[in-house]
């Protein structure tokens, strides 16, 4: 039995389509919902719908559009696959490690199953939790994913929602958590048809990506209902153990009990019935510790957030760089991570050029644990928005890259990686699409250099988003961690996660605990993490830098390190970790 369903309260009349001709769908007991039982709907049975006779529609919570997101959906039963994680209890987010990856990049095959051929390389880097960037289909078969037409439904080019299903199994076979990246902002330009049924937009909101998701207006209790349930579903449908909500500061909503609060509550009741941990951790602008504040606090309840501060001041410390957003962080690089550090926001209510105007407000370091904000030395958003899509391996040395390194993965944040970066990649990761639209195509294309050349790019330095060669240069290339070069920049990381996963100094949350020393002309920093000290020198030259505290144990270097009284000593843009306690840590 398969029973249709579907939400047009403005309609007089809703027909399915079926293989055999049209039916009626009946109003429900629900209001401005539309219903029928279907005994001879099984699964793979194509369907669409026509909402007063007009056009044939996909079905906006349909999790299968085998043909396309313009094409009739397929009725999809999730009890039909075999899973094997039933004993899985889930992974917290505390003491983790986050690894972001594009399924269409990240192997040769650009799939789900692509992916699961390289876990064994993600276990053997300690990494605990997998962040998938979206897979909600989209228009085309290359992307971002960020351009999705059809929030339920999984990219049939990666595999469809047995191929999902497929790859988080295998994830938690080998003990890795599994996040997916949701955008509930906006929906992508093509292949929308959500507008055809019901007020699922806001008139009066936009956001830089197109019209803003109805949160707060006429019919929008259905319309968070179509979100909440949409998140409920990956989780439980899917067995995924959490979300990345996508740019939440674009969430237009002005109700007493905002959306993200809602979700809150709702991955909440549904962890509480599964008996595992489930993540909510959102991208957020605002720089407000109330959404990763409890509920019962008066926060908003989401699990964690990413951390932009933090990785700006790295940035700008390691590569120099000073435009855009940066240029805050650029004036004192040196201090804007030091305060990162300690305090998770560098704008907490202070001024931003880059905004005009302050920004943010404090982070309460005695109630918010590190653990709750992602620290990162790259991502998606940093190493795709540029121009060439150039990664930090393509202009800083190996000891940088190493400084870098150390900086995230000893951090009191949960520290989390950029697929490749862990072997310094050598292949760009850079903005791409395939929409089928040619004129929708050509406009991200010249857009795209419009905004490139307001910055002094040349239309041909700036590579093309609809060519396929864009994509095939941004897929990573797995010979790269056999090469000596790569290979000793990914046992370096591998090091440090292990370090992390057996020192309590290194999982310590509380930002409070944390001091940092430097001296912005010597260009040394000292980060202090209990009884470690984490020694970066990122002078052209070796040099002494100096300790207060005996004895040293020196127990990583990149270069080698000899400690002296009151001082380490180390190469060239170089790094080291130092036990300095009477109590050993773990062994060198």
């Amino acid at each position: 039995m398969t029973t249709f369903e579907v939400w047009a309260p403005t309609a007089s009349g809703v027909d399915v389509d079926l293989p055999d001709g049209a039916r009626p769908l009946r109003p429900s007991g629900r209001s401005g919902w539309w219903v029928l039982d279907a005994p001879d709907a099984r699964h793979g049975t194509r369907y669409a719908f026509r909402v007063d006779g007009g056009d044939r529609l996909p079905d906006p919570r349909s999790v299968w559009l085998p043909d396309g997101v313009h094409a009739a959906a397929a009725v999809y039963e999730h009890d039909r696959f075999d899973w094997s994680d039933l004993g899985w209890e889930g992974r917290a987010l505390e003491g983790g490690v986050m690894y972001e990856l594009h399924v269409g990049t990240f192997s040769r095959v650009g799939t789900f199953d692509g992916v699961v051929s390289h876990l064994d390389h993600l276990v053997d880097l300690g990494v605990s939790h997998v962040e998938l960037m979206p897979v909600a289909a989209w228009d085309g078969s290359r992307g971002w994913g960020y351009d999705g037409a059809a929030p339920w439904s999984v990219h049939q080019p990666y595999g469809g929602p047995d191929g999902l299903k497929r790859l988080v199994d295998a994830c938690h076979d080998r003990g890795l958590a599994v996040v997916l990246d949701v955008v509930y902002n906006h929906l992508g330009p093509s292949g929308n048809y959500l507008s055809r049924f019901g007020p699922y937009f806001h008139d009066a909101y936009h956001t830089p990506w197109g019209q803003a998701v109805n949160l707060d207006g006429s019919g929008s209790d259905e319309v968070r209902a179509y979100v909440v349930d949409n998140a409920v579903s990956w989780l439980r449908d899917f067995h995924l153990d959490g979300l990345r909500l996508d740019a939440v500061h674009a969430l237009h909503d002005e109700r007493a009990m905002h959306l993200l609060e809602q979700l809150s509550v709702a991955v909440d009741d549904l962890a509480d019935e599964l008996v595992r941990p489930l993540l909510l951790i959102a991208e957020s602008d605002v720089n407000d510790p109330r959404v990763v504040t409890q509920r019962g606090s008066w926060g908003l309840g989401v699990t964690a957030q990413w951390s932009d501060d933090f990785h700006h001041a790295l940035h700008a410390l390691l590569s120099g760089e000073g435009q855009g957003y940066y240029a805050d962080f650029a004036a004192d690089p040196w201090a804007a991570l030091a305060r990162t550090l300690t305090g998770a926001f560098f704008h907490d209510g202070a001024w931003s050029s880059f905004r005009g105007r302050s920004h943010g407000r404090p982070v309460d370091v005695e109630s918010l644990p590190g653990w709750r904000f992602l620290g990162y030395l790259q991502n998606h958003d940093q190493v795709g928005n540029r121009a060439l899509g150039d990664r930090l391996s393509a202009t800083l040395s190996p000891g940088l890259l190493a400084c870098g390194a150390a900086l995230v993965l000893t951090s009191p944040f949960t520290p989390m990686l950029f697929m490749g970066e862990e072997w310094g990649a050598g292949t760009p990761w850079q903005y791409f699409t395939s929409y089928p639209d040619t004129g929708l195509g050509r406009a991200v294309s010249d857009g795209r250099v419009r905004e490139f050349g307001e910055h002094g790019w040349a239309a041909d330095e700036v590579p093309d988003p609809q060519d396929p060669a864009t994509f095939e240069r941004s897929k990573l290339d797995w010979d790269e961690p056999l090469r000596e070069r790569h290979a000793r920049l990914l046992d370096w990381y591998r090091e440090l996660v292990r370090l992390r996963a057996r020192s309590h100094e290194l999982t310590d949350p509380w930002l409070g605990q944390v001091q940092v020393a430097y001296d912005a002309d010597a260009r040394w920093l000292v980060v202090h993490r209990g009884g470690l000290r984490v020694v970066c020198n990122l002078a052209d030259e070796p040099q002494a830098v100096p300790l207060d505290e005996e004895p040293v144990r020196v127990v990583l270097a990149w270069d080698g390190a000899a400690a002296e009284a009151g001082a380490l000593l180390l190469g060239a843009t170089s790094v080291a970790l130092v036990d300095t306690s009477a109590v050993e840590s773990a062994p060198a």
